[in-house]
């Protein structure tokens, strides 16, 4: 529960955002609970998140501004985890460098220049800019539809509601949608231009014997995600996955790889010796 001050604080927060909004970002606390924000960062120009919609919570303490929020990105990028808080030295992962200056605003915008950049910490992805490019292609549809529909949830879409604030995918976009319902009416309605399947990401079939006249968008669109197949879609996400999939076991065996480094070193180095 928050403290007084926090609410004071966070209240005049919101609406100092509502009149001076932040290019690129929107954000608002939760109705039942004014600690959980959520927030959308619009992929800027001449980035490989050019037009994406990205989906993050912060979680604020009860005792802030003296303490910084948890901050965890729900919305695949090719540069963060999902569901997994960030390690920035606005977030949680550093409370002693948190200045009880910094506000929302100042928190957002330097998480979109962190995604600009190509820095490394707990909770990065090191995705190619196609692998962003193609998550930014997908992003509105995921975040509309929990990366497919509730009973079908996509192959390879991640399902994680670990920490406070987690987000599962497959839901079906109910919880986006309760956050967010214009944004979700106009994801639906993009969905419905771009002839995206609302159940899997694809672009659908074009209707045979129709004429189709795709805008530049569409075009776009359809020349990253490969089509109505898998494509270079499917392509560019089996690379992620099997990438995501290396870097977690070399992470998580890291000491054991290390050990294994020095006994090689140490048997070896008396075997030789042996021989001198």
């Amino acid at each position: 529960m928050a403290t007084p001050a926090a609410q004071k604080r966070l209240t005049r927060e919101f609406q100092i955002l509502q009149k001076s909004p932040v290019p690129l970002i929107t954000a608002h606390p939760s109705e039942s609970n004014i600690l959980e924000w959520h927030c959308l960062l619009t992929g800027a120009p001449d980035t490989p998140y050019h037009n994406g919609q990205y989906w993050c919570t912060l979680i604020f303490p009860p005792n802030y501004p003296f303490a910084p929020p948890a901050i965890r990105m729900h919305t695949p990028s090719g540069r963060f985890q999902t569901n997994t808080r960030l390690c920035l030295s606005i977030s949680d992962y550093h409370p002693k460098s948190f200045n009880p200056a910094w506000s929302v605003s100042t928190i957002l915008i330097g998480l979109m220049s962190f995604m600009n950049s190509e820095e490394m910490t707990a909770g990065s992805v090191g995705g190619t800019e196609a692998e962003r490019k193609w998550h930014a292609a997908r992003s509105r549809w995921f975040n509309s539809t929990g990366g497919g529909t509730a009973s079908k949830p996509v192959a390879g879409v991640q399902i994680s509601t670990k920490g406070l604030g987690g987000i599962k995918a497959g839901d079906g976009g109910r919880k986006f949608k309760a956050e967010f319902p214009e944004e979700h009416t106009e994801n639906c309605e993009w969905m419905t231009e771009h002839r995206i399947d609302p159940a899997t990401g694809k672009i659908l079939p074009d209707p045979e014997g129709e004429p189709i006249h795709c805008s530049p968008e569409t075009q776009a669109i359809r020349r990253i995600l490969g089509g109505s197949g898998g494509g270079v879609g499917a392509v560019v996400h089996g690379g992620q996955a099997a990438r995501n999939a290396g870097q977690g076991w070399i992470w998580r065996n890291k000491y054991w790889i290390m050990a294994g480094f020095f006994l090689v070193y140490v048997m070896a180095g008396r075997v030789f010796g042996e021989d001198d």
